[in-house]
């Protein structure tokens, strides 16, 4: 049974996103307490109430114990497409971020981080087929928390054959990117320079462990990435996951329409 567009709840969530959406309460506002609401709308307090939970697991606003709910903030956008892949980019850890997602939001510069987690694990199916090997092989895995300005973005899991990497900056635990040009240099420096990228992507649920994580607000998704890096001569040498909190990014391409 779907929920009724023009039961109180929802009129009074229709006009309190309107007011958000159009600035009339801007980012930290406190919104209208519940009393308030219930007196405007003449409605119940249960049903003020709900309407200030929807809006919750929309990721509009957030609450405060004891004192109300508040617009949330929203964080910088980052615009991600091909060119961050581009070798100009492999040693860069500051990153273009907009305050939105339109084409003439403002932009600002924010710094990247990330930890590092270092594993030697049996393969999967998904990673075996990703780099040709046999499922529980023995491989590397690095996962890390990539963050801008200290706020959690995504995370990002690569797996790589033992040979590939074996004392490399790639399975060095230390913080931050590997070695002084990136992962993707260090793969160039054993020979194995990365040509091709195919990257698969699929929005969902986050799991309980990736909210707490990324520090997601109620309601809002993740867009799950799966990446394979081959070499020119077609050698995948790097299969990766990430997680990405689906409001703090875009992904955007441009590109030529196939016959």
């Amino acid at each position: 049974m779907h929920a009724d567009p023009h039961s109180p709840a929802r009129r009074i969530v229709a006009d309190l996103r309107d007011d958000i959406t159009a600035g009339r309460l801007p980012a930290g506002a406190k919104l209208p307490s519940v009393r308030d609401l219930a007196d405007r709308y003449s409605v119940s307090r249960s049903t003020a109430s709900k309407a200030l939970i929807l809006l919750k697991t929309e990721g509009l606003v957030s609450t405060r114990h004891g004192s109300g709910a508040y617009v949330r903030e929203p964080y910088p956008v980052r615009r991600l497409g091909p060119d961050r892949y581009a070798r100009s980019r492999w040693q860069v850890t500051v990153v273009e971020a907009y305050e939105n997602e339109h084409a003439d939001a403002a932009a600002t510069r924010q710094q990247g981080h990330q930890t590092q987690e270092i594993s030697l694990v049996e393969a999967d199916e998904h990673v075996a087929a990703a780099l040709g090997l046999q499922p529980g092989t023995i491989v590397y895995e690095r996962a890390r928390v990539m963050t801008r300005d200290s706020v959690p973005t995504h995370t990002m899991t690569s797996y790589y054959r033992v040979e590939d990497v074996e004392g490399t900056p790639l399975v060095d635990p230390s913080p931050g990117i590997a070695g002084p040009g990136g992962g993707f240099q260090v793969l160039a420096d054993r020979g194995l320079p990365p040509q091709e990228i195919t990257e698969d992507l699929n929005a969902r649920v986050p799991t309980a462990d990736e909210t707490l994580l990324l520090e997601l607000p109620p309601g809002e998704a993740v867009v799950e990435v799966r990446r394979t890096t081959r070499t020119a001569e077609g050698r995948a040498i790097e299969y990766a996951r990430g997680v990405h909190a689906a409001s703090r990014f875009m992904w955007s391409y441009t590109f030529a329409v196939p016959d």
